[in-house]
C-alpha cells in the first residue's frame, strides 16, 4: 500500500455524505468504532451500485470483505454531517484495497481514516473470480 504522509480530502477521488444517526452515539457521546465500519461499508457499495452499475441483489459476481482497519484521529458525533472519502490503495484481479477517511463536512483533515479489501467472489460458487470489466474500469477511477 503506497504510504500517504498527509491524509487530507486531497488524497479521495470520491464522497458521499452521510449525516449520523442519534444510535451511532456510545455512551461517551461520540460516534461508537463500530459505525465508521458502517460508513466505509455504505460508501464503497454506494459507488459499486450507483457509479459502477453493480446489482448487489442479482449479480453472479459480489465482493467480500475480507480485512478493514480504522484509525481514529478525533470524535464525531450526531447530528455531524459527514463526507466519507474514497480511493483505490490497490487493484488486484480479483481483489480491490480501499482507502476511506471519514470528514465532518466542509474540513480538510479527517476525524479517521482507514481501508478495507474487497474479494471479488461467484455468488453461486463461492469461489474467487476476476474483477468483472466495468466494475474495473469504475475502481480504476479511484486509484490514486
Amino acid at each position: 500500500m503506497k504510504e500517504i504522509k498527509k491524509i487530507n480530502r486531497e488524497n479521495y477521488r470520491y464522497f458521499q455524505s452521510i449525516t449520523t444517526r442519534w444510535m451511532d452515539n456510545d455512551i461517551y457521546g461520540h460516534v461508537n468504532n463500530v459505525a465508521y465500519y458502517s460508513y466505509f461499508d455504505t460508501t464503497v457499495n454506494h459507488y459499486l451500485t450507483d457509479c459502477a452499475g453493480m446489482d448487489i441483489n442479482k449479480a453472479d459476481v459480489v465482493g467480500y470483505v475480507v480485512n478493514s482497519q480504522c484509525q481514529y484521529l478525533s470524535a464525531i458525533s450526531y447530528p455531524d454531517q459527514i463526507e466519507v472519502g474514497l480511493r483505490v490503495n490497490k487493484l488486484g484481479n480479483s481483489s480491490v484495497t480501499y482507502g476511506l477517511a471519514v470528514f465532518k463536512k466542509g474540513e480538510t483533515l479527517p476525524c479517521a481514516y482507514g481501508s478495507f479489501v474487497h474479494v471479488f467472489v461467484n455468488r453461486i460458487k463461492n469461489k474467487t473470480v476476476s474483477i468483472p470489466k466495468k466494475i474495473r474500469e469504475f475502481l480504476e477511477l479511484l486509484v490514486l
